[in-house]
Parts: structure tokens; C-alpha cells; sequence
């Protein structure tokens, strides 16, 4: 299944699982953090990239100093993610224009219409 076709209901079930079996689900990749924090940034591999294959869902976490720590932060942004995905979408109901709305449009159209035959040379009527 690949992750265009899936519905809220898909994203639901991947969101009711538990930690142990969602981390199973992800690939995780280690990387040196760039921006502020010095040597201690530089030199480990503490940032942390994870990706929920089953729905190709990608979090990065470098706020910690522990790799841990942000393997943990990101099993949270994809579980996040999983829940905002997993509502359900708004039912749209099919509404008409109201009378006086209909009437202001057509009010506007009038208006256009008169001001380009306003542009034109007289006598140029059709």
C-alpha cells in the first residue's frame, strides 16, 4: 500500500499502535546537528532522521544532545503526524448564492460592462 491511497482511517490504525511496533515500522539515520551548540554539536552523531515507511511520513529531531533522546522526540512528531491525519475530514454540504448575492454579482457585471463601453469611440455601438 503505498502512502497516496491511504485514508484518515489507514493514518488512524498506524496512530493506535504502540511504541514498540511503530518504531519497528520506521527507518532511523543518525547525523552530525548543524547550527548552534560548538564541539559538542560538531562531533556526535546526534541528530536524529526518521522515516514511517508505511506512509513516508519524515521527522528530523536535533533538539537534544542524546541520540536517544531524539529517536524518542521523532517516534513523537510521527505519532503527531498520525493523529492530525487520522481526523476526519469535514463533510461538504453544497450551498446556492443567495438572491443578494446573485444581484450583487450581476449589479457588478453591469457596472464593468459600462465602464469598457465608456472606453470606447462613440458611434461604435453593435
Amino acid at each position: 500500500m503505498t502512502h497516496e491511497t491511504l485514508t484518515y482511517r489507514d493514518y488512524a490504525c498506524f496512530a493506535r499502535l504502540t511504541d514498540e511496533e511503530l518504531t519497528r515500522q520506521c527507518e532511523a539515520e543518525a547525523f552530525h546537528a548543524s547550527g548552534p551548540g560548538g564541539q559538542g554539536v560538531n562531533t556526535t552523531d546526534s541528530a536524529v532522521r526518521m522515516r514511517h515507511v508505511p506512509t513516508g511520513i519524515v521527522v528530523t529531531s536535533r533538539e537534544q544532545r542524546s541520540q536517544l533522546q531524539n529517536r524518542m522526540a521523532c517516534l513523537r512528531k510521527i505519532r503527531h503526524q498520525l493523529e492530525v491525519r487520522a481526523r476526519r475530514p469535514k463533510v461538504r454540504k453544497a450551498t446556492k448564492p443567495s438572491k443578494a448575492a446573485r444581484q450583487r454579482r450581476l449589479d457588478a457585471k453591469k457596472r464593468r460592462s459600462d465602464v469598457k463601453a465608456y472606453r470606447r469611440k462613440p458611434g461604435m455601438d453593435d
